[in-house]
């Protein structure tokens, strides 16, 4: 009996290890972006506890969604867009810049209905 629970301890612990690994890859956000998203989005949401909650929520499903690689691009495009200007029209028009705004929308918008 004891080698059949040792025999089932071994078979299982590749999958434990396994399975951190795909956890680390979805983790790929650092804290400070985590953060950041966090503040800003309690400052559209409101400063309670439970929109603390729900905002931690949104950014965690964000990054199950999204790699870092992808999220940092969007908000990037999102942010030169705010700058304006003949230089920035780049960032309005080309495909690439509108399909990598459109995936995080995606995301934000599957997050929202996950966490709000």
């Amino acid at each position: 009996m004891k080698g059949l629970a040792c025999a089932l301890i071994l078979a299982v612990a590749p999958l434990g290890a396994s399975a951190q690994s795909v956890a680390q890859q979805y983790n790929d956000y650092p804290t400070a972006a985590r953060a950041d998203y966090v503040f800003a989005c309690m400052a559209t949401n409101g400063r309670s506890r439970e929109v603390l909650q729900q905002c931690a929520c949104s950014i965690d499903e964000i990054a199950t969604i999204l790699p870092y690689e992808k999220y940092v691009q969007a908000e990037t495009v999102l942010s030169m867009r705010r700058t304006g200007g003949e230089r920035m029209a780049v960032f309005n028009s080309a495909v690439v810049a509108e399909t990598l705004v459109a995936d995080l929308r995606r995301a934000q918008a599957e997050a929202e209905i996950i966490c709000f």
